[in-house]
C-alpha cells in the first residue's frame, strides 16, 4: 500500500502479486507522477489492472480520462456518482464555495495548490463499471466496497480486511481543504451533498473496526476508525 499526495489530495497504489490497483486519481497533472511512483515501487503501467474511486469528485478524477485512454484501464465506481464522472463539476453541494477562502483564509494553500495541480481542468469520463456495497472487487488488493453516502450520494470507502486498512475518501479526512482544519472530520458543505448523511455514515465507517484509515485528504490515522469518527463527530459540519 503506497500513499500519492500531489495538491493536497491523495492516491493510494495497492499491490498484489506483481499487479496494481489505483484508488483514486487526484488532479490531471498528477498523472506523470504516477508514473514516478509506480517506478518507485519496481512497478510499470502494464502492471496496473484498475482503477477504483471513492467518489467522482473532480479532484479524484483528474487522471481517469487518460488511463482510461493511455492504459486502457477499467474504472470502478458506485452507480450514484457515474453521473458525476462525466460531468465533475456537477455535483450537490450545501454551500457556496466562495465564502469558504474568505471565512477560512487558511483555506487559500490547498486550493491554490489544486488549482495549479489541474483541478479546474478535469476531463470527465464514462463506461465504467459499476460496483455495489459490500461487493469484493476482483482487482488487485480485492477491497470491499463500504457505501458510506453523504459526501456524494455514491460515496464508497474500500476495506482491506486481511490488513484493517480503509480508504475513506472524503467520507471522513484528516485535513479539510475548505477550512485548512486538521484531524478527523467530515469535508465542508462547499463540497457535501448532505453533511447530516455524511455524519450518520460514520457509524457505517466505525462498524468496519479498521485500525489504519487512509482518507482522501491529509495523512493517515493510525488510531483506529472508531476513534477518527469519534473525533469528527464532535467536529460535526462546517
Amino acid at each position: 500500500m503506497h500513499r500519492l499526495e500531489h495538491g493536497f489530495v491523495n492516491c493510494y497504489l495497492l499491490e498484489e502479486e506483481e499487479r496494481v490497483t489505483i484508488v483514486d486519481a487526484a488532479h490531471p497533472r498528477t498523472w506523470p507522477l504516477v508514473a514516478k511512483a509506480l517506478d518507485a515501487i519496481g512497478r510499470t503501467p502494464k502492471d496496473v489492472a484498475a482503477l477504483i474511486l471513492t467518489h467522482a469528485h473532480f479532484d479524484h478524477l483528474g487522471f481517469a480520462a487518460r488511463a482510461q485512454q493511455e492504459w486502457n484501464l477499467p474504472i470502478w465506481a458506485h452507480a450514484d456518482d457515474h453521473y458525476i464522472a462525466a460531468h465533475p463539476y456537477r455535483y450537490a453541494h450545501e454551500n457556496p464555495r466562495l465564502i469558504y477562502p474568505i471565512a477560512h483564509p487558511r483555506a487559500l494553500r490547498p486550493l491554490g495548490a489544486m488549482t495549479r495541480a489541474g483541478a479546474l481542468r478535469v476531463e470527465g469520463v464514462t463506461g465504467l463499471r459499476m460496483m455495489q456495497p459490500g461487493m469484493v472487487l476482483d482487482v488487485p488488493g480485492h477491497p470491499e466496497v463500504v457505501a458510506v453516502p453523504g459526501h456524494t450520494y455514491g460515496s464508497c470507502a474500500f476495506l482491506l480486511r486481511e490488513s484493517s486498512v480503509l480508504l475513506c475518501g472524503d467520507a471522513l479526512v484528516t485535513f479539510n481543504p475548505y477550512t485548512g482544519g486538521e484531524g478527523a472530520q467530515i469535508v465542508s458543505g462547499a463540497a457535501t451533498a448532505d453533511s447530516r448523511l455524511a455524519l450518520a455514515s460514520l457509524r457505517v465507517l466505525a462498524e468496519t473496526e479498521a485500525q489504519i484509515v487512509l482518507p482522501g485528504h491529509g495523512a493517515e490515522w493510525p488510531y483506529g476508525i472508531r476513534a477518527a469518527v469519534r473525533v469528527a463527530e464532535q467536529v460535526g459540519a462546517s
